[in-house]
């Protein structure tokens, strides 16, 4: 361990982690040093598995932590294990379990991978289930529905349609990853999954046999349970997803990948309503209209509502455009539209009500409706443009889609939401990542989360990132906002790409930087003969883009910010990491000046407190993209002059793993000399 790394300690939320005493003993410290040692049974059950210090460590706290029932912030460096180190002590003794990670794709990695492997090493007799959102699994009445009325738009939704018929046969789960014939953003899956609008509940013909309900009945009965982050804020938002059932008999709470905690959940805090609900749900009251009740003018009672939805969305330019509500001009033709469409909905409700009791689906439109139109009704706000909220104090802001506009109501701290969420049954609660703190301080994730106070913990990486690593700022950049900006860092770029082979993740701030990124390099590696294959972010699936650029071995990846995060390319194929911006948050999104101005009332300055914890956090998760394992090497080349030129530049880099730095491209081209051979 290099003598500048920190002690792992028992850092409160705020404190540097190594100025505080040792932790005394804990009562499974011996079990687990004998699990994760040399002879222990984790070793024989994983190939590569190495004892490391900072991992029993680590398991000892979260050990600690579930016997006291407690709260703990565990950051834990790239390579130092963190999933066995916190699954271990969860599976021995955690009891009711549940573990919410960031994405479906971790979440199907622990549920198949590493929870067996763990189980089957320790001889742990738990039971584990697998829990997602219900537009994952296949809806038996929705199918059937689907395949009766063919309604449906490509040749290929029909061959799509036929798979999904054949597998809802076989499987047990109906879950739609097991599917991989039909690629997961297929239009088709829409028409075979319900929503939380369009499920008949118990009243389906089908509900015995239900997949989200076959789901949630296992779920309760597991030992172990694997959800993610979405489908756990979605539920304690909405109660809707199954979580609810479980919170009660949880015995141990584990996030991983927590820092998402606080985007996913003020997502599912705040309220949205959007013209695309509106006209979904005309076009299932025309449907079931014409099926169940022949009276009333159906096209016509529709018709006026569509319309209404649809001036609302002409009201902002196209697409694009998200403005708080005080920075929508007063004499915005949107007040008057937004009048209309409610109006239309109270007539279009007023129909739906006389006609309910025909068929069940007439009523649940009528219920649809009904929220649809007190949603719009809750996007109110005060004299000052503020949310109109006894609860919490929330910013109102519009946001205009190709084809729809959304309203949403979010809240500007989720801190007491999620407090009262952790009040009531003790229980242990768990927070982990490899990027938590700013310089081993927790406090801007704590306060986010309400968290302010628990007790936190950091654990070096096992890595020598001054041997493996080099971080490089190259001389002579233009401002980050200058017109040609991008233009220089590809041109900065070129000669370190050669000289890596490929092998490069190009990440950038923004989706037009990707394209023009993209378009250069095409142009220089034809004209320069470099035949290194060019994959870029939206002409493929992110999995297939990934695996592309694995099996090819000399790639450039061109992608922004969703490449950043828990993508794992370990040896060769990754060997250079550019990143073209400090990646601030974009100045004109309106929760961001709205909370910035709460702060600055309060005497903090947004830009240090908010905008920088939250950019070098960011920026943490890209360079951690670059070293996977100990025998990786390569070079972070990061081209934002403002990491040398601002004041706060050094605390960025003091945050970022201690690579050695160099800003001349001799010593770059130098250090992928022997690599080459």
């Amino acid at each position: 361990m290099t003598d500048h790394l920190p002690v792992p300690g028992a850092a409160g939320a705020g404190l540097p982690a190594d100025d505080t005493p040792r932790e005394p003993a804990g009562k499974y410290d011996a079990e687990l040093e004998r699990l994760f040692g040399i002879g222990g049974p984790l070793a024989p059950a994983v190939g590569t598995f190495k004892p490391r210090t900072s991992q029993t460590e680590m398991a000892k706290a979260i050990a600690s932590a579930i016997e006291g029932q407690q709260v703990l912030m565990a950051e834990a460096g790239t390579g130092t294990g963190k999933t066995f180190a916190y699954l271990v002590p969860a599976l021995l003794w955690g009891g009711k379990t549940i573990v919410s990670t960031g994405t479906k794709n971790l979440q199907d990695q622990l549920f198949l991978r590493d929870i067996p492997t763990i189980r089957k090493a320790l001889k742990a007799p738990v039971s584990v289930a697998l829990l997602k959102g219900r537009s994952n699994y296949v809806c038996h009445y929705h199918l059937e529905r689907t395949l009766q009325n063919g309604r449906l738009s490509s040749r290929d939704d029909v061959g799509h349609l036929r798979e999904i018929s054949r597998f809802i046969k076989m499987t047990g789960s109906g879950d739609k990853a097991e599917l991989a014939r039909v690629p997961e953003n297929a239009s088709v899956w829409n028409l075979v999954t319900s929503t939380r609008d369009t499920c008949m509940g118990a009243e389906c013909q089908y509900y015995q046999d239900c997949f989200v309900m076959k789901a949630r009945r296992e779920a309760q009965q597991a030992d172990v349970v694997v959800v993610n982050h979405h489908l756990f804020f979605a539920d304690v938002a909405l109660k809707d997803t199954g979580v609810a059932e479980l919170l009660p008999s949880a015995n141990t709470i584990i996030f991983d990948e927590a820092h998402q905690l606080p985007d996913t959940a003020t997502l599912f805090f705040g309220q949205s309503v959007s013209t695309s609900q509106v006209l979904e749900l005309c076009r299932d009251v025309l449907a079931e209209g014409l099926a169940h009740a022949r009276g009333p003018d159906w096209a016509k009672v529709v018709t006026v509502v569509e319309k209404a939805a649809r001036d609302l969305r002409l009201t902002f330019p196209e697409g694009g455009t998200r403005m708080s509500l005080p920075q929508v001009p007063a004499g915005s033709a949107f007040f008057p539209a937004l009048q209309t469409l409610k109006e239309e909905l109270d007539g279009m409700i007023g129909v739906l009500e006389e006609q309910a009791q025909r068929a069940e689906t007439l009523e649940a439109c009528r219920v649809r409706a009904v929220e649809l139109k007190a949603a719009f009704d809750a996007w109110k706000a005060d004299a000052k443009g503020k949310a109109v909220d006894a609860d919490q104090a929330a910013v109102l802001w519009v946001e205009a889609f190709a084809s729809s506009l959304q309203l949403h109501k979010t809240p500007l701290s989720i801190a007491p939401i999620f407090q009262s969420q952790r009040e009531g049954t003790p229980r242990t609660w768990i927070f982990t990542s490899a990027t938590l703190a700013v310089k081993n301080d927790f406090k801007h994730f704590a306060d986010q989360m309400g968290l302010t106070g628990e007790p936190a913990r950091t654990w070096p990486s096992p890595f020598n990132y001054g041997d493996q690593g080099l971080l490089y700022v190259p001389t002579g950049m233009p401002e980050p906002n200058s017109m040609g900006y991008t233009d220089a860092v590809v041109d900065a770029a070129l000669p370190v790409i050669e000289a890596a082979g490929g092998r490069t993740f190009f990440l950038c701030t923004t989706i037009r930087a990707v394209n023009r990124v993209a378009e250069r390099l095409r142009t220089e590696f034809a004209e320069r003969g470099l035949e290194y294959p060019l994959f870029v972010q939206g002409e493929r699936g992110r999995t297939e883009l990934l695996d592309s650029f694995r099996n090819a071995g000399n790639a450039v990846l061109v992608g922004s910010q969703s490449f950043w995060e828990g993508v794992d390319v370990r040896g060769e194929a990754l060997s250079l990491v550019i990143i073209d911006k400090l990646p601030f948050a974009p100045p004109d999104d309106p929760v961001l000046a709205a909370r910035i101005e709460v702060m600055e009332k309060q005497g903090m300055n947004g830009f240090m407190h908010h905008q920088l914890p939250e950019a070098i956090i960011t920026l943490k998760q890209g360079a951690g993209r670059l070293i996977r394992d100990v025998d990786d090497r390569g070079v972070l080349m990061i081209c934002d002059p403002r990491l040398i030129s601002k004041p706060y530049g050094r605390r960025i880099w003091q945050s970022l793993p201690p690579f050695k730095r160099t800003r001349v491209q001799e010593e770059v081209l130098a250090f992928f000399r022997p690599a080459a051979h």
